[in-house]
């Protein structure tokens, strides 16, 4: 996969981009990301001006349409072929596991960054997704970039080594991952649940899916109005239910 970042403050990325699980997939040509700073394909060759007052007015400053343009253009020339544009905007479809998988099967994925008080509208012109983290504002779309890139990436083949690793995440089937524990067995009088070291696959399999379901009952039970529980779950559910109640 190649993402591209086009953004004010590439300086942002560095850290994010060059450590851990995106870092490594990298080293192993897996994935390919380059940011740019946009500012630079500014007509204003003097101050390389990028934001303007509103038409109509309006509190704070706008991201003018053409040095993004000019971004995308140059950036077309470069790399030609179909593209995922990503607008990273409160307006836009909220993100969540399902959407990372969908951005995962992309070959080119280019997040547009913005800053100050939004956007000129035109820009969406150039942009195939839009999306919003949730319910709240940020400076500037650098972080839910961040945000949206890793949890992408990590969906993508070879990139975790254990292909099972994002398959038994939180979210993946819809609810959330069960409890996990490693050594010691017994930790200052803690100790991991009996089931998890009798070595039954089939029992501790269970075990696994009842604590799913119960910590997404007790913490996030929205989620269970999303999802299809199979009979055997709906059981387990149950279960969960007279024991918490």
């Amino acid at each position: 996969m190649r993402i591209d970042v086009l953004s004010l403050f590439p300086g942002m990325f560095t850290g994010v981009l060059e450590q851990s699980i995106i870092g490594k997939a990298q080293e192993r040509h897996l994935l390919d990301i380059e940011v740019t700073d946009f500012r630079a394909y500014s007509d204003d060759v003097k101050h390389h001006t990028v934001d303007d007052y509103p038409y109509g007015g309006g509190e704070g400053m706008l991201l003018k349409p053409q040095p993004i343009f000019a971004a995308m253009k140059a950036l077309e020339q470069k790399q030609p072929g179909p593209k995922r544009v990503i607008l990273l905007d409160p307006a836009g479809k909220k993100f969540d596991q399902s959407v990372a998988a969908d951005l995962a099967t992309s070959e080119h994925l280019v997040f547009i960054c913005g800053h100050y008080e939004g956007y000129d509208e035109r820009i969406r012109n150039l942009v195939t997704d839009e999306i919003s983290l949730g319910d709240y504002v940020l400076t500037g779309g650098e972080l839910g970039a961040m945000v949206v890139i890793d949890t992408t990436v990590r969906l993508l083949p070879g990139v975790l080594g254990n292909e099972s690793s994002a398959e038994n995440d939180s979210f993946s089937d819809g609810l959330l991952e069960h409890p996990q524990y490693t050594r010691p067995a017994d930790f200052d009088g803690m100790a991991v649940p009996a089931v998890l070291t009798n070595g039954n696959h089939q029992l501790i399999a269970q075990w696994q899916e009842k604590e799913s379901l119960r910590r997404t009952y007790l913490r996030r039970p929205d989620l269970l109005q999303q999802v299809t529980l199979t009979e055997q779950q709906q059981k387990l559910l149950a279960e969960v239910k007279a024991e918490e109640n």
